[in-house]
């Protein structure tokens, strides 16, 4: 089993776990970068551990998973949402 940095580990406000193929993981980045977010990436490709310990905090497997001040917030859609209603701003203030 390798390591992997948890969100609360890190000292990025936000966190995405991703593969790099992933297309919304993509779009993730993208928004990201658009709002000159600063963030931390997980690779979960091949990372068991990685990818369980996402499975029990999240509910979900899938990619991405994004953590805003070690609070998970869903992936791309959720974090589209959020930007388009001020929310991500707020959460980053």
């Amino acid at each position: 089993m390798g390591t992997f940095p948890l969100p609360d580990a890190i000292d990025k406000d936000v966190v995405i776990y991703l593969t790099p193929w992933c297309p919304y993981c993509m779009a993730a980045r993208r928004l990201l970068d658009t709002r000159k977010v600063s963030y931390e990436v997980v690779d979960v490709t091949g990372n068991a551990a990685a990818r369980t310990w996402m499975r029990q905090n999240t509910g979900q497997s899938t990619v991405p998973q994004i953590f805003i001040k070690g609070e998970s917030i869903g992936g791309f859609d959720e974090l589209s949402t959020l930007d388009q209603r001020g929310g991500l701003r707020e959460m980053l203030a």
